[in-house]
């Protein structure tokens, strides 16, 4: 009987949250495409969507803690785990693939093809320059982000969180809970300053330099790329702090703390995913 339970798949009782998670999305569409036509009732529905939304998320993940802390899961289960949250991290890969390939094309291919000889009927006044400073009619001119500054700042603190989530990630392999959440304090605090120094940022850009989604593909390409990223930092850290706060609670063994790893594997991603952007988007 024991060899049977330890190589018994945990199939879960069905679960309400997947309905409840379709009402909640049910809300924010509906909501969302009331509020861009102007319907006041469009507010009220985006912000039941988003209560519907938090309680789902609540207590779908407090089932799956429950349910992990209560030992059902067993190491088929954890490796299901492990290619699901690889799969995702993929996904996430091809997402910004997207967006990065779209400002290779505006930059590479677009912009010094407007700019040749054979173009100059369908735009003449155009420069083959990047940042290019020609916008659609109506927009103003701006001044393009440099990467020195705040951008860099934010390079470096993103970097220190890496290794403070990677010191936290060896606190639990040696049972140290301390230096778990001690790492785990300092990387939440050090996401927490990049997102208020991007905040800064984006005001900066828009009230002094002008340069809004509106100033051209330099533009759009920027707040797009800039925009997602700090979105998933946002979640990143979201994902440490309830980590964080369940390593408080005693979860967690050195044998057992996928959901940290988990944490720890996108927060990688992350901070993979800005060295790149800031390469190609502030610095070139």
């Amino acid at each position: 009987m024991s060899t049977h339970a330890e190589h018994h798949y945990y199939v879960p009782q069905p679960s309400k949250w997947p309905l409840v998670g379709a009402f909640a999305l049910f809300f924010l569409g509906l909501g969302a495409a009331l509020a861009v036509n102007g319907v006041s009732a469009g507010n009220i529905c985006l912000a039941i969507g988003f209560a519907i939304l938090l309680y789902m998320l609540f207590g779908w993940f407090g089932d799956v803690i429950r349910e992990s802390e209560s030992g059902k899961y067993n190491d088929q289960v954890d490796l299901s785990f492990r290619w699901s949250m690889g799969w995702f991290i993929f996904s996430e890969v091809m997402f910004f693939a997207a967006f990065f390939g779209a400002l290779y094309y505006a930059r590479v291919i677009s912009v010094p093809e407007l700019g040749s000889m054979s173009q100059k009927l369908l735009w003449p006044d155009f420069v083959a320059n990047w940042p290019s400073q020609v916008a659609p009619a109506g927009a103003e001119a701006y001044r393009p982000m440099g990467a020195w500054g705040l951008p860099a700042i934010n390079t470096l603190i993103l970097l220190t969180s890496g290794a403070t989530v990677t010191w936290a990630h060896w606190g639990v392999l040696k049972n140290k809970r301390g230096q778990l959440i001690a790492g785990l304090m300092m990387t939440v605090a050090l996401g927490i300053l990049f997102i208020c120094l991007q905040a800064y940022e984006y005001a900066h850009a828009m009230h002094e330099m002008n340069l809004t989604l509106s100033s051209g593909i330099y533009g759009t390409t920027f707040y797009m790329l800039t925009g997602f990223h700090g979105a998933h930092v946002t979640l990143g850290t979201i994902m440490l702090a309830v980590v964080m706060f369940r390593s408080m609670k005693g979860h967690f063994k050195p044998e057992h703390h996928f959901a940290f790893e988990a944490a720890a594997w996108y927060w990688h991603f992350v901070d993979v995913v800005w060295l790149i952007l800031f390469v190609f988007v502030y610095w070139l």
